[in-house]
């Protein structure tokens, strides 16, 4: 056997189903036998795309994803895409290639070691034959346990090694003791001192609570307090199909109503939740309140720079569990938030139809949100870009379903498509993504790789013909914001033209139609939405002009 089959039986074994990637001399021979072995190869147009894609399919799967490199440049590629992956803290394994051990004069060298110091990836290098099967055990053992990316370099010449079997492969799986995390029974009686003597309580639920499944206990906890649900934006819409009292975000993306409301906490309990910067808007939106926060993490300072009045290290399920059983022990029942006026409030709409701003051949970006959450049902799966035209879909999608926010990951653009795919390969059902024109158009053509391997991913393109972000940023600045105007052409014609369903739509009843057409056959499909560029998101208005809305 040759090492690089026994690397490629070790992947089998951790359970590897689909690899994304682009091949090239130096990984081709563990392509060529990862499918022999069944596994599914998707081929990409570009390597940093298929790590995109992997990113995706680890965050809908819940387990690593997988991609492949060549060496040099093929490996150099990956650099937006790890990054974004290491700051959403995406487990992540990267089998990249190598030229011969030692050649610095080989065309395709790099310093594979010190470019994954720089893009922020664990690194795990096979540089003897026997090392194998430990490489790739280790490399799964630390994307499992530390949720993050790590890539193993493997030189070609190691490669194409025999290597002696020296018996059954034990994957990371066997290693990986998961135990409950239980809260300390002193600062479990500290929490229920806290929250017992509150009388304005908000749970914020992060998307670590949503990863644990955590649900059921914090409506029950909400229940016992009378609190208000608020989520972190990575926890968008969980669970308001379930709560009447849910205000939706917390910080930046919170509505009006979420601002007035959650500024009179005086106690906020937070479940897999960081309360970064973004989500207590660096302290000032819940001035009066003490911190209960419950994370697996061993301590995490605030976005206000301090630490919680009670910080519960324990996993959620175990955590909550334990606190609501305890303040009804004690007796405790708050009213809280939960009263007739406050359900009233939250059953208004977040804006009024009259307010659209619709101009010649142009629909209003929220108009546009509307429109989409009302015709696509809840069972399709959602991804949120980045940049300003995403900022409405982040505020305003309202209706029950899977969603997955890539806002603040490192603050590139062009990755929710990529993401999009990912999921769909794990999930093998459709979804869809709110993304800008720029952002599109810098990964267009895996729009052709979603086609050939025929998923139902749906891209709706909100197109300001622009970089929408920057134009707006450049008018608050007093710069000339026509420079970040960019034509484009027919984007609807183009997904045609590269073998998927394609629409440019300029009214609703044309947004409505395309919509139709997708739901009845999910196929992998652009919506070019042509919007005007009058309306500036809620975040932008806060942010650049100050304004409270």
């Amino acid at each position: 056997m040759k090492v690089y089959e026994a690397l490629a039986n070790a992947f089998a074994a951790e359970g590897t189903t689909d690899v994304f990637g682009m091949m090239g001399d130096a990984n081709m021979h563990w392509m060529n036998a990862l499918a022999e072995r069944g596994v599914n190869l998707y081929e990409v147009r570009h390597e940093g795309s298929g790590l995109g894609m992997a990113d995706g399919f680890a965050r809908a799967a819940g387990r690593p994803g997988v991609l492949t490199a060549t060496s040099g440049p093929g490996t150099a590629q990956l650099a937006t895409s790890m990054i974004v992956a290491a700051r959403a803290r995406t487990p992540l394994i990267a089998f990249c290639g190598e030229v011969a051990s030692g050649d610095e004069s080989a065309v395709q060298y790099l310093d594979q070691r010190r470019f994954a110091a720089a893009i922020e990836c664990e690194f795990v290098h096979v540089t003897r034959a026997e090392q194998a099967e430990e490489a790739v055990q280790r490399a799964f053992y630390i994307a499992r346990t530390q949720s993050r990316p790590v890539m193993i370099s493997a030189p070609i010449d190691v490669q194409l090694q025999e290597f002696d079997d020296a018996g059954p492969y034990t994957p990371s799986t066997e290693l990986v003791r998961a135990p409950k995390l239980v809260p300390p029974a002193d600062r479990l009686a500290r929490a229920v001192e806290i929250i017992a003597s509150s009388k304005r309580v908000v749970i914020v639920a992060g998307r670590g609570a949503r990863s644990a499944g955590a649900g059921e206990q914090i409506l029950a906890l909400q229940r016992r307090t009378g609190a208000m649900l608020a989520t972190t934006l990575q926890a968008k819409n969980w669970l308001c199909a379930e709560s009447e009292y849910h205000v939706g975000i917390a910080g930046l993306f919170g509505s009006k109503l979420a601002m007035e409301l959650l500024q009179e906490a005086d106690c906020v309990v937070a479940v897999g939740a960081s309360l970064n910067h973004y989500t207590i808007e660096s302290g000032y939106l819940f001035p009066e309140a003490k911190y209960v926060q419950i994370d697996i993490a061993p301590h995490l300072v605030m976005g206000n720079g301090r630490v919680a009045d009670c910080y519960l290290q324990a996993d959620a399920v175990t955590a909550l569990t334990d606190l609501t059983r305890a303040l009804e022990v004690r007796g405790v029942q708050i009213e809280g938030f939960q009263t007739s006026d406050v359900r009233r409030r939250l059953s208004e709409p977040l804006i009024d139809p009259a307010e659209f701003q619709r101009r010649p051949g142009l629909l209003d970006p929220r108009e546009a949100i509307s429109i989409l959450d009302a015709e696509l049902p809840g069972e399709i799966g959602l991804v949120l870009g980045s940049g300003h035209q995403v900022d409405f879909g982040t505020m305003l999608f309202q209706r029950s379903r899977e969603i997955t926010s890539n806002y603040g990951m490192f603050g590139a653009i062009g990755q929710a498509p990529l993401i999009t795919i990912g999921a769909v390969v794990a999930d093998r059902k459709p979804m869809f993504v709110v993304e800008g024109d720029a952002s599109f158009l810098m990964h267009l053509s895996e729009f052709e790789t979603a086609c050939r391997y025929r998923l139902p991913v749906l891209v709706v393109v909100m197109n300001d013909e622009g970089l929408g972000a920057e134009y707006h940023k450049a008018r608050a600045k007093g710069l000339d914001p026509e420079l970040a105007v960019i034509p484009t052409p027919e984007l609807g014609a183009v997904a045609r033209a590269l073998g998927g369903g394609g629409a440019t739509v300029r009214t609703p009843d044309e947004l409505r139609a395309a919509l139709a057409e997708y739901v009845r056959d999910p196929r992998p499909s652009v919506i070019d939405v042509r919007i005007t560029r009058d309306v500036l998101s809620v975040p932008y208005r806060r942010i650049q002009y100050g304004e409270d809305v």
